[in-house]
């Protein structure tokens, strides 16, 4: 067994990790008290060949796999978590659906634009009244002549509002009947009748834009259905695994950086005499804190692995962004404990970070939801 990631995988890694070093680490903490999304930092990213590093070259992307990607979240999440949060959203459930299910049309109109980072992505499923319950969504499209019309509302959406949003995903119910049926529309910015909100005021992840988005009678041609209609939840939720995968190296990332930061204070900072770290109590914290972000990362890296390597990960997605997800969390609040008074003003990196880490045992799926699919897998082998 080889631990060492691959060659271009630590490639990807050192050029993201010396990027934010220069162009966002220095800027993280203004752009998150003024709600500021740094557009400038996405294009970069794109002529980097980073805003489509899981969609095909043929479309602009760089169909690096999700090693690869892991490897450069560390880097970015590290970094900023509103960044890298958005890069998440961008890079999974807004492109993919495109990229999986898209027509060739589709994918030179919408992916393009989106892979190559001249736009960024937004994909709306949670709604005011169903969230984890994604079946029970009210957000409808009915037919109309060659094409739809769509009425509803998102609630809590990533990307749509930004000066480079080029339109949202949007997941609709097109019928009922004995079972729901579900499709997944493409919505340009501009479409008469979508409107956004203003942004939303969050516990963290304040640089990335966040919105309800409302549809009033939008009407859209019939070539803005991604994929088949009636599969449309099917459809999401074979994307969503990639996105899980995502959340789980975003809660690695924090975590890394939690730790970073706890042994640079406790190094530094004398207490009765001697550092921090000189203490049992405060080193102990430390080793915990190291220990557990090994097996997070034992754990995201596999999930990753497999989805390279195209095997069924869906349990193992599940299972990385539970604990990852939970490790970024017990981590954060250790690193800040040993921070102390530091630790809790809003001037110190691991007071973002701290504020940040709540969302990610939420988003892409409860820690409740994660532990619903993990078991029951477990229990079909059964």
């Amino acid at each position: 067994m080889d631990f060492d990631l691959p060659e271009d995988a630590v490639a990807v890694q050192r050029l993201v990790r010396d990027f934010a070093a220069k162009e966002i680490e220095p800027y993280a903490a203004d752009w998150s008290e003024r709600a500021h999304f740094p557009a400038k930092v996405f294009r970069t990213l794109g002529e980097l060949g980073l805003m489509g590093m899981l969609v095909d070259e043929a479309y602009g992307g760089a169909n690096a796999g999700f090693v690869s990607y892991v490897a450069a979240m560390e880097a970015l999440g590290a970094a900023d978590q509103s960044v890298a949060s958005a890069w998440n959203a961008h890079s999974t459930i807004a492109s993919l659906p495109l990229a999986t299910f898209g027509t060739e049309e589709q994918k030179q109109r919408w992916l393009v634009p989106l892979a190559t980072g001249q736009n960024i992505g937004a994909f709306g499923l949670t709604e005011p009244t169903a969230g984890s319950d994604a079946a029970s969504i009210r957000t409808r499209a009915r037919r109309d002549g060659d094409g739809w019309v769509l009425n509803g509302t998102k609630m809590f959406i990533s990307n749509a509002g930004t000066e480079m949003s080029l339109g949202v995903t949007v997941l609709a119910v097109t019928g009922d009947g004995d079972k729901r049926r579900f499709g997944t529309f493409f919505i340009p910015d501009g479409t008469p009748g979508y409107e956004k909100g203003q942004p939303l005021r969050k516990l963290g992840w304040h640089a990335m834009d966040t919105r309800e988005l409302v549809f009033t009678d939008v009407r859209l041609p019939g070539d803005h259905l991604i994929g088949e209609e009636g599969n449309g939840l099917r459809q999401f939720l074979e994307v969503l695994d990639a996105g899980r995968i995502s959340v789980a190296a975003l809660g690695l990332s924090l975590a890394q950086a939690s730790l970073d930061l706890a042994l640079r204070h406790a190094t530094d900072r004398q207490q009765f005499g001697r550092p921090l770290s000189g203490f049992q109590a405060v080193a102990h914290k430390l080793a915990d804190m190291a220990t557990e972000i090994e097996a997070a990362r034992a754990l995201v890296y596999r999930a990753a692995w497999l989805g390279d390597q195209g095997r069924p990960f869906s349990q193992e997605a599940a299972m990385a962004k539970l604990y990852a997800s939970e490790v970024a969390n017990r981590a954060a609040s250790a690193s800040v404990q040993i921070h102390g008074g530091y630790g809790y003003m809003r001037e110190s990196a691991i007071s973002r970070f701290y504020a940040d880490a709540k969302i990610l045992e939420i988003g892409e799926g409860t820690s409740e939801v994660q532990r619903n699919v993990i078991a029951k897998r477990l229990l079909k082998r059964h």
